[in-house]
């Protein structure tokens, strides 16, 4: 199996958002291809850029990520993501119900426990 079979896509889709704020929280002025290699390094397989950076855009979008133009050391101007003050209630709240979700999911399908 390759890394874009690793995860269902729905598995992907339902959790991404969240994943993606959580790496920005932990990597405050990264950029959109590292957060691509870290999200990898995390597990999660290839998340291509077609799949980020449409994620990112709404993340600016809904005030939950903030960007910056930063100069390069020795190259073009990145762009760099940031979490909001709003971001962080997000991902509070979301990782709260997703470990909630799996808590249970994980309980159904415990099949020492039926």
């Amino acid at each position: 199996m390759n890394d874009v079979e690793k995860w269902p896509s729905g598995w992907l889709k339902a959790s991404l958002a969240t994943c993606v704020l959580r790496t920005i929280h932990l990597h405050s002025g990264t950029y959109g291809h590292e957060v691509i290699g870290l999200l990898s390094d995390y597990g999660l397989g290839n998340i291509g850029g077609g799949t980020l950076y449409p994620l990112l855009r709404r993340l600016v979008d809904d005030e939950l990520v903030e960007t910056a133009w930063v100069e390069g050391e020795h190259g073009p101007s990145r762009k760099i993501y940031r979490i909001t003050d709003a971001g962080i209630a997000v991902l509070k709240s979301q990782t709260k119900m997703w470990q909630e979700f799996t808590a249970v999911t994980n309980q159904l399908l415990d099949e020492e426990n039926h």
